[in-house]
């Protein structure tokens, strides 16, 4: 069976993807490698592209810290160049044709695997890893999250743009990435012998060309003894970057002490993915399905319901303030200010709006 790094404690790393951007015309630029020297930022899929990658921390207020260290880290790099450092789930101005891949071999795999769907893959989003102490936790866990999924994508969404046009989506982002075929929703496997036998047949199969490769929405890391959650849209903003990581990091930790209890709340596959979908489509202003039995409620409400469920964790934790910044969010999300400055003057009001 795979190998599972257990962690003690839930701790907390988070990958954060952000790019280049030329002020006067909003285009995207190549990250100066000068960056990459920086401990904790590494290249991405497209060389306009840097992930911030964290330290292991207890909690969001340590995590988002040490983020900000690293962007500050660069960006005197950033400004010699005369580009502006700057985060959203998509560029609404952007041609895949004019990017440049970076030169990593499994990147260039992608792209010769899924052609023009790999091409596509200009979006940029947040990772959150967090700790589980037994690899028999994981899938209860991942399972339980994504019944939960739309809230995770609608206090994040940021990507209603792409090739000059608002798409209708909340996040583009994520419909696009579902198009490759080892991205997407995770299936609901019930134990871990059974996620390491499905990873052996997909390297057997040629799904893909080493283990771990699968990119699922919520995926567990073995590596890490982590799960790592995929869902967000890049933040555009430290309010948004605290509510996101504050949220998963407690829900996940919120699901790890119920499974003492017994067998967690999991929705059916096909309530998951319209949850998705509508999350995607609408983004807060999402009605989601909430149990087995499909009754629906508004993802606002579901989304200030959790903070108030977990805020005594958030308090045990040190993130109180951080998990608070949820219904700072809910009051506007980045994908409707940036449609609003979009339909009140253009595209480039909407990229300024997101400069880090």
């Amino acid at each position: 069976m795979e190998f599972f790094k257990r962690s003690p404690q839930p701790t907390l790393g988070v990958e954060w993807e952000i790019a280049c951007v030329n002020p006067s015309t909003g285009a995207l630029v190549r990250t100066p490698k000068e960056c990459f020297d920086v401990d904790g930022v590494v290249p991405e899929f497209f060389t306009n592209t840097l992930e911030l990658v964290s330290g292991v921390h207890t909690s969001s207020p340590g995590a988002v810290s040490d983020l900000r260290g690293k962007l500050e880290a660069v960006r005197p790099i950033v400004d010699k160049q005369g580009a502006k450092l700057w985060a959203s789930g998509t560029h609404p101005l952007a041609h895949w044709q004019d990017q440049e891949l970076s030169s990593k071999s499994h990147y260039s795999e992608i792209i010769e695997r899924t052609q023009f769907w790999g091409m596509q893959m200009l979006i940029w989003g947040l990772h959150v890893h967090v700790g589980i102490r037994h690899e028999d936790r994981v899938w209860p866990i991942i399972n339980a999250l994504m019944a939960h999924y739309p809230q995770m994508l609608a206090i994040s969404s940021s990507s209603p743009g792409w090739d000059g046009m608002d798409t209708g989506y909340a996040s583009t982002r994520t419909m696009l990435y579902q198009q490759l075929p080892t991205a997407g929703m995770p299936y609901q496997f019930h134990s871990w012998e059974e996620w390491s036998n499905f990873q052996i047949d997909q390297q057997r199969s040629g799904v893909v060309s080493h283990i771990g490769y699968m990119h699922f929405d919520i995926r567990p890391s073995g590596k890490w003894g982590t799960i790592e959650v995929r869902i967000a849209d890049s933040p555009t903003n430290f309010t948004e970057l605290r509510a996101v990581v504050a949220l998963t990091h407690m829900m996940v930790v919120y699901f790890d002490r119920l499974l003492d209890e017994g067998p967690l709340p999991i929705l059916q596959p096909w309530h998951v993915s319209e949850n998705k979908w509508r999350a995607a489509r609408y983004g807060l202003d999402a009605e989601i399905i909430t149990d087995r039995d499909t009754h629906e409620a508004w993802v606002r409400d579901e989304l200030a319901a959790w903070v108030e469920r977990l805020t005594p964790l958030a308090r045990e934790f040190g993130c109180e303030d951080d998990l608070r910044q949820v219904l700072v969010v809910i009051g506007k999300g980045a994908y409707e200010r940036q449609r609003e400055l979009h339909e009140a003057g253009s595209w480039m009001d909407a990229i300024e709006s997101a400069y880090l």
